[in-house]
């Protein structure tokens, strides 16, 4: 690992960072579609319903029986025959014997003949006989007989068998993130286990024989392990299930040993640090000789430094994939939103890959080093301005928002300036033929949070 990416963001950007493209880099665009490339969505398997929270159908979720599987009752009050009431009202009440009283669950079936009413609640079925039911705010409440104050309209307040929907109908199709409403509609169609595209297990590794476990005494050369925290939660953000392995040691043995271990356990390994261009870079070593992953610069900045290949396969079984980031934590964090984020949200079937982006107006401009693609993380802000007329389209008060971005930091997006990337909740991307931006600008951002 070099000097300056093995302090993982306390001294100087990345040195490869400081060095004009090579003839033989790619565009981000490139590495992505690369990456891309190589991923395709876990097989599917079979979970129980209350396990499949976030994950995504692999295939249609079709009703079992009717939903809802019987006439019942939408609110609490009682079920009539109305022909007996369509002369109520509060200047002509009229009375009726309670003949039962079904609550949400039972099985009874009284005939309803005329005359007769039922105390019904909410979700109960509707007995035979029954055509409608008054809610219990139009009676006196009685529960041997009961005093009717308002006719009910025909069928009042009934819900019809297969209403919401009939059995074999479609309720979620094929590619449906599981959020909790869509759980309830697939537990509403009679659905125990859904197959789904599980979630990758990512391991996560730092590497480099200066980190400690945050809270550890350190002595002089040595720092926290910061890299592994973030980039868990930046898997487990993605939907992947992280499996945080902390530091190693510049080890070649060791890091073997780890990755050798973990290989038949995870879907994708992520590693931090060692694939730059200095004397200890134990990633590069360790992995470049397999021929299985590649390493590389890209044309962006931060994180120009990047691996990406498998882990060789074992019984014809493909490896994991293996990303390998640069060590200082914007780089990684970049590198993780550009690469590795997409590569997860496909791992788990999602359709959508990328994050969601928006344009912004630059308040403070920057430079940005030509021949590279930029990731700025930036701080976005709205702003509410008056317009001339009062009469902004969507507006109902003559105002209308902008967002506004301003650089999270004064160092602006060196790999090292973590403090001002916790700050920040966008990226603002900057084309590689683009070397100053400007007050007023437009520029596309990423949104991260």
């Amino acid at each position: 690992m070099s000097d300056t990416e093995r302090t993982h963001g306390h001294t100087h950007t990345e040195r490869a960072d400081a060095c004009a493209p090579a003839a033989s880099a790619r565009s981000v665009a490139e590495q992505l579609a690369i990456v891309l490339g190589s991923v395709e969505p876990l097989p599917p398997v079979r979970v129980a319903l209350d396990e499949a929270r976030g994950l995504v159908l692999a295939e249609d979720v079709l009703t079992v029986t009717d939903t809802p599987p019987f006439d019942n009752s939408a609110m609490d009050g009682y079920a009539v025959i109305r022909a007996d009431l369509l002369e109520a009202s509060a200047q002509n009440p009229i009375t009726l014997p309670v003949v039962a009283d079904l609550a949400a669950g039972t099985d009874q079936n009284p005939r309803l003949v005329p005359g007769q009413v039922a105390r019904i609640m909410t979700g109960a079925p509707i007995p035979d006989g029954a055509d409608a039911v008054v809610p219990i705010e139009d009676t006196d409440q009685g529960t041997e007989q009961v005093t009717i104050l308002q006719a009910p309209k025909p069928a009042a307040h009934i819900r019809r068998a297969g209403e919401d929907a009939h059995a074999g109908d479609r309720v979620l199709r094929a590619g449906s993130v599981l959020w909790p409403t869509r759980v309830a509609a697939a537990a509403s169609a009679g659905t125990s286990s859904v197959l789904v595209h599980p979630a990758p297990r990512v391991a996560v590794i730092s590497t480099g024989s200066e980190l400690v476990t945050p809270g550890s005494p350190t002595r002089r050369g040595q720092i926290p392990d910061s890299n592994s925290f973030l980039l868990s939660a930046a898997v487990a953000e993605a939907g992947g299930i992280p499996v945080r392995i902390g530091a190693v040691p510049d080890d070649d043995d060791v890091l073997r040993a780890v990755l050798t271990e973990l290989a038949g356990q995870v879907d994708v390994i992520v590693l931090s640090g060692g694939v730059s261009v200095g004397a200890y870079d134990v990633v590069k070593a360790v992995l470049k000789p397999l021929g299985t992953v590649d390493f590389g610069p890209v044309k962006m900045q931060p994180g120009k430094p990047q691996g990406f290949g498998r882990w060789p396969a074992t019984d014809s079984v493909p490896g994991p994939l293996i990303f390998a980031l640069p060590g200082n934590p914007v780089s990684a964090y970049v590198s993780f939103e550009v690469f590795v984020r997409p590569a997860l949200r496909r791992l788990l079937g999602q359709e959508t890959l990328h994050r969601r982006t928006v344009t912004a107006t630059v308040v403070d401009g920057w430079r940005s080093p030509p021949g590279r693609a930029q990731y700025m993380p930036v701080i976005l802000t709205h702003r509410t301005a008056d317009t001339e007329d009062g009469s902004a389209e969507g507006s109902t008060d003559g105002s209308t928002d902008s967002i506004e971005a301003h650089p999270a930091s004064r160092g602006g997006s060196g790999s090292h300036l973590v403090a001002g990337l916790a700050q920040a909740n966008g990226l603002a991307i900057v084309l590689e033929d683009t070397s100053h931006i400007r007050g007023g600008d437009l520029i596309t951002v990423m949104l991260t949070s």
